[in-house]
């Protein structure tokens, strides 16, 4: 993940795939409901844009950016911070929530691309390398894009992208028990996953004996908590590399109830 170019392509490209399930909506539909619990289309996308703005503020203005997350951290104190923000976003008319995500999105990209890639930007926790921090902007949009096709009712196309965000995941691993107060295990974990076009993707060491294996898009649903497993084509080898997929998330904060079996119906298998 040291392409930073790269991977704010991929970024780019993402956030226009986002844009595209929401340019064309009728007002009516912001305000319908998403699986995430209390937010409607309307907060996906304020949630999305202050993401872009923090991350843009912290790119170009690292000294505002840690004045204004000082005490904030990682964890619960984000989450409220976040939704604190919406408040600032969800009562804008569509067209206007719209022109902000928008004009966010463009200023965060901008900003970010502007820092060499060995410069490390702030962030909550730690300062993160430029690429790092894209990719886990790439992991927001997907996340958050799921949340408003599954409102809509929409099926979105797997793409090569998914690899950034695979990556990040793997490399993580770890944010599932830091959110559930566990310890992890002193084992490495290797990810053998398979691409929407048949290509094997693989993190971590060969010789690991934690591994866990299947398609991409799954473990994409699965690392951002959008499906369960037990509706994905996932497979565990090793027991912990088992329990690990109970836990799985990509991101730091609040696991939050995540979602049922059978909640949505089971993703199709990708080619193996």
């Amino acid at each position: 993940m040291t392409d930073l170019q790269g991977v704010l392509a991929d970024l780019a490209a993402e956030a226009d795939a986002f844009d595209r399930l929401v340019a064309d909506l009728p007002a009516d539909r912001w305000t319908l409901p998403t699986p995430a619990p209390g937010w409607t289309i309307k907060h996906q996308v304020g949630h999305l844009a202050f993401i872009f703005r923090i991350a843009g503020m912290a790119a170009a203005e690292p000294a505002a950016f840690t004045a204004m997350t000082a005490g904030i951290g990682g964890g619960a104190g984000f989450d409220a911070a976040v939704n604190g923000a919406l408040a600032d976003y969800v009562d804008d008319p569509p067209e206007a929530l719209l022109a902000r995500w928008r004009a966010e999105r463009d200023a965060g990209l901008k900003a970010l691309a502007a820092v060499p890639a060995d410069q490390p930007v702030p962030w909550l926790v730690n300062p993160l390398p430029p690429a790092v921090l894209a990719a886990a902007g790439l992991m927001e949009l997907f996340a958050h894009g799921q949340d408003v096709a599954d409102a809509l009712g929409v099926r979105r196309e797997a793409t090569d992208r998914l690899r950034i965000l695979a990556g990040f995941a793997a490399r993580t691993w770890e944010f599932g028990y830091q959110a559930r107060g566990l310890t992890p295990p002193d084992t490495r974990f290797r990810f053998e996953l398979v691409g929407p076009a048949g290509q094997r993707w693989t993190f971590g060491p060969a010789d690991a004996e934690q591994v866990v294996s299947g398609p991409a898009l799954d473990f994409c649903l699965l690392v951002t908590r959008r499906r369960h497993r037990a509706d994905l084509s996932l497979t565990a080898s090793g027991p912990e590399a088992d329990h690990w997929l109970d836990i799985a998330q990509a991101y730091r904060g609040p696991a939050g109830p995540g979602r049922q079996p059978g909640q949505f119906a089971r993703v199709a298998a990708q080619p193996s």
